[in-house]
């Protein structure tokens, strides 16, 4: 009837460990994005290790199994002494305590593990921590209760260090889950001490199941919310980044005068028709230079806010003709529309129709646009096309002066 109990709660140890940190133990490294989460998943890990050596032990000293008893006795120390370093790792990285009693503590327990490595070994020859007797029963020896006093002592250890902290962090958050590292300690020491009269109890077990919850409680959640927080922080704070550079790429490419295509949008199109040129992946394309006529005149008779006037009134002009095309502003009098030569619109017929316009009688200060269209012709690059259009563009701006 004891196995049986002894075992249970081996059994109610390990569902509790894995419902309460299930995303901890089974995330992968990368996932558990602060440092001191993946030493807290090994020294669950640990823990769990130690849980089924604990419940297969119950079970091989209840039926008497010798062999199996001697080597799952054997991982019950390691699975110990494994949690010890793994609990001070994560303890000093918790506390972001690199300092000499960080190190001390960290030192100590890999010196813990060591020595209980070399004495599970000299325990082959001669019995020193248990001996499983010629009736296949357990028995705990002197150094075993060494052990147990060491790790006490370690565990004090790890709760004075926290209550050092806790002095020094004026947070009170920060405060509330050192003290909750703080009660894990003195948890495991209480009950560790208890197991020095009652060796054969499962108190390791119930101490390391009541210490891992209230880490998870008042530690591990209120980390996660935090770091949620931070997320959700880090969120907000990415969005408005990117409408403020979506807005900055809006202005910067984006004429304030006219609202048409800017320079700088217009450098990037000729880089990027040049790239499909060269890798041949367009075959069609036509380009329309504009240029305005007398803006100069205009500018010094009348002052460049009506200059500036005369050129939305111009860009207007051309968009009325070319609406459907991206059009640039390219110079203080000059435009350029990229014109998709594989469309059903046919641009000789609209120049026409442009050239036609500008002929007729104008109101005083009514702009008056030349205009110059090229289509590519397996050119080697973009500016190829766009000298064709600009010649034919003063030629046109010559004869509407001279029409004038």
């Amino acid at each position: 009837m004891i196995i049986k109990y002894y075992c249970a709660i081996g059994v109610l140890a390990i569902l509790v460990l894995l419902i309460e940190n299930y995303d901890i133990v089974f995330k992968r490294n990368r996932d558990l994005v602060k440092k001191e989460w993946i030493f807290y998943k090994y020294f669950l890990i640990a823990v769990l290790c130690y849980y089924l050596t604990d419940v297969l032990w119950g079970l091989f000293d209840e039926f008497k199994l010798f062999y199996p008893l001697y080597v799952d006795t054997v991982f019950y120390f390691l699975a110990m002494a494994s949690g010890v370093i793994f609990l001070a790792k994560y303890v000093v990285k918790y506390l972001s305590e690199d300092n000499v009693y960080g190190k001390i503590l960290t030192g100590f327990s890999i010196g813990f593990f060591i020595c209980v490595f070399l004495l599970l070994i000299v325990n082959i020859f001669c019995p020193i921590l248990f001996l499983i007797d010629e009736n296949s029963a357990y028995q705990g020896l002197v150094v075993r209760y060494v052990i147990l006093l060491v790790q006490i002592v370690l565990l004090v250890f790890v709760s004075i260090y926290t209550i050092i902290s806790i002095i020094k962090k004026p947070n009170a958050l920060q405060k509330k889950r050192y003290i909750a590292i703080c009660g894990f300690g003195i948890i495991m020491a209480t009950f560790l001490t208890i197991q020095l009269w009652f060796p054969l109890l499962p108190l390791y077990s119930i101490a390391y199941m009541l210490g891992t919850c209230l880490l998870h409680t008042f530690v591990i959640n209120a980390e996660k919310e935090e770091y949620k927080l931070e997320l959700e922080e880090a969120f907000v704070r990415e969005n408005k980044q990117h409408e403020e550079l979506k807005t900055a790429r809006a202005l910067a490419y984006t004429d304030a005068l006219t609202g048409a295509g800017s320079k700088l949008a217009y450098i990037n199109l000729e880089e990027k028709i040049d790239s499909s040129i060269q890798n041949k992946a367009i075959d069609k394309f036509a380009i329309a230079i504009f240029d305005i006529n007398d803006l100069k005149i205009i500018n010094d008779k009348n002052g460049h806010e009506f200059g500036d006037q005369y050129i939305k009134n111009a860009y207007s002009i051309i968009k009325t003709f070319f609406k459907n095309e991206d059009v640039y502003r390219i110079g203080g009098d000059e435009f350029i529309a990229f014109l998709d030569a594989g469309s059903n619109i046919d641009y000789d017929k609209v120049k026409e129709e442009f050239i036609s316009e500008m002929l007729k009688p104008k109101k005083k200060f009514e702009p008056v646009v030349a205009i110059g269209i090229a289509r590519y012709n397996n050119d080697d690059t973009f500016n190829d096309v766009f000298r064709r259009a600009d010649k034919e563009m003063y030629a046109n701006k010559n004869m509407l002066k001279e029409k004038k």
